[in-house]
């Protein structure tokens, strides 16, 4: 699940229209703008220098944005590897936990509670990365003020941090669920419709901009739905499972926007100590609903030392590197990447299923996974898409009307020699 982005505008300042939630920490702009400003500045104040040291200058600050343009590009191929292999990964090894050990509720209440990892880990970095080293309680401290002057109180932690734990917990719960009823390529399909959610809830509760092309997205986003459960006649067993992860998917996109409207945005040590609040509350208040659940024999196992704990760790392991790769990795690539990864892990979960079990890929299932990641595509235009194709555009039509405008000058020209010529044999004639 991903985290923020500005604190001002809610969606329209973020870079990506997935919702990014997270910035990168000290930067308000992105760091090519960075790169370009101080050339920029160099080319202003040198201007009146010679014009040889003004074109170094400038294919000097060329090369520095395309340096930085094209190391962002190469990590977000990198990225894109990653996020897909931990989505689909994590998504195939619970299918095959489940064959072991039928226990999705306490599946994800082990793997949130690996979410407390994730501040230590952001403080090992601070002390690696950062030049001012604070001390664990200092920079603890720091962050805590993302929750308000007073810090974390028992107040702000029920009201604003406690809701958006049950909506993290529901989430990966119902989605576990679903992989229980369907295989997980129609999972991984249909679970990239949050991102069409995000954008109707984005647009309905913090008044972001209406845009036609992601009214389209969402629209093929709830067609691809309709046709993958009509893909499997419409049978209670499918059915379930469609409802269970599309209400996951909805929970997932409920998350993000309430997170943007009510705590705003945070930099990544704030987004580390709140997943680590979320891990540790879940760790304290949630352990007893496992227990219950395995008593009542509900999420039952003969013996506990038959428990799959290679499998649990490894599922746990892989969602906590997605959730890492989610929620950081803007600090070195663009969201799209991101965004890219997750979409990509559907063609890798339908080639595993393809290979491993009995699916029936039909005309109608395909035509739904398509549409549903078309409209997932198309939610990754940037807001300005029509006006850069129309500057595109001009741009080609005014390099074009140059070498036709210079043609027909050409043209004319010779026919007035032309005519010079006829006068002056015609004179001369005459």
């Amino acid at each position: 699940m991903k985290k923020h982005s500005a604190r001002v505008a809610p969606l329209s300042a973020c870079n990506s229209p997935v919702l990014t939630l997270t910035k990168v920490e000290g930067e308000e702009r992105p760091r090519e703008h960075v790169a370009h400003s101080g050339p920029d500045v160099q080319l202003a104040v040198g201007a009146a220098g010679p014009e040889s040291s003004s074109s170094r200058r400038k294919l000097h600050c060329c090369i520095r944005i395309t340096a930085v343009q094209v190391q962002k590009a190469l990590w977000g191929v990198a990225m894109v590897i990653c996020v897909c292999s931990s989505w689909a990964g994590s998504t195939q090894l619970a299918k095959l936990t489940f064959k072991h050990f039928d226990a999705p509720f306490t599946l994800t209440w082990f793997a949130t509670t690996w979410n407390c990892l994730f501040f230590p880990l952001y403080y090992v970095g601070h002390l690696c990365k950062s030049p001012e080293r604070q001390t664990a309680r200092q920079r603890l401290r720091e962050c805590c003020r993302f929750f308000g002057d007073d810090g974390l109180t028992p107040k702000v932690f029920f009201t604003k941090v406690a809701p958006f734990g049950l909506l993290w917990i529901l989430t990966n719960y119902l989605y576990l669920q679903a992989l229980r009823k369907i295989n997980t390529t129609d999972v991984s399909a249909l679970f990239c419709c949050n991102k069409a959610f995000v954008f109707l809830l984005s647009w309905i509760v913090l008044r972001d901009r209406f845009m036609g092309v992601r009214i389209v997205a969402a629209i093929l986003a709830i067609a691809g739905i309709v046709m993958m459960t009509y893909a499997d006649g419409f049978h209670s067993h499918s059915v379930i499972g469609i409802t269970l992860v599309v209400t996951s998917a909805s929970m997932s996109a409920l998350y993000k926007v309430l997170f943007k409207m009510v705590l705003g945005s945070a930099k990544f040590g704030e987004a580390a100590l709140f997943l680590s609040i979320v891990g540790g509350a879940n760790f304290v208040f949630i352990s007893i609903v496992p227990i219950v659940l395995y008593f009542t024999r509900v999420e039952y196992i003969e013996w506990p030392g038959d428990i799959p704990w290679g499998y649990l760790c490894g599922v746990a392991a892989l969602l906590f590197a997605f959730n890492i790769l989610v929620n950081f990795g803007i600090a070195i690539t663009y969201p799209t990447f991101i965004s890219l990864g997750i979409v990509l892990s559907v063609p890798v979960n339908a080639m595993v299923d393809f290979y491993t079990c009995e699916i029936n890929f039909n005309t109608v299932r395909l035509i739904a996974v398509s549409i549903i990641c078309l409209g997932f595509l198309m939610l990754l235009l940037p807001e300005d898409w029509d006006q850069c194709i129309i500057r595109l555009s001009t741009k080609l039509r005014k390099r074009d009307e140059p070498a036709e405008g210079g043609a027909e000058a050409g043209a004319s020209t010779a026919l007035n020699w032309r005519g010079r010529a006829r006068t002056s044999m015609s004179t001369f004639t005459r």
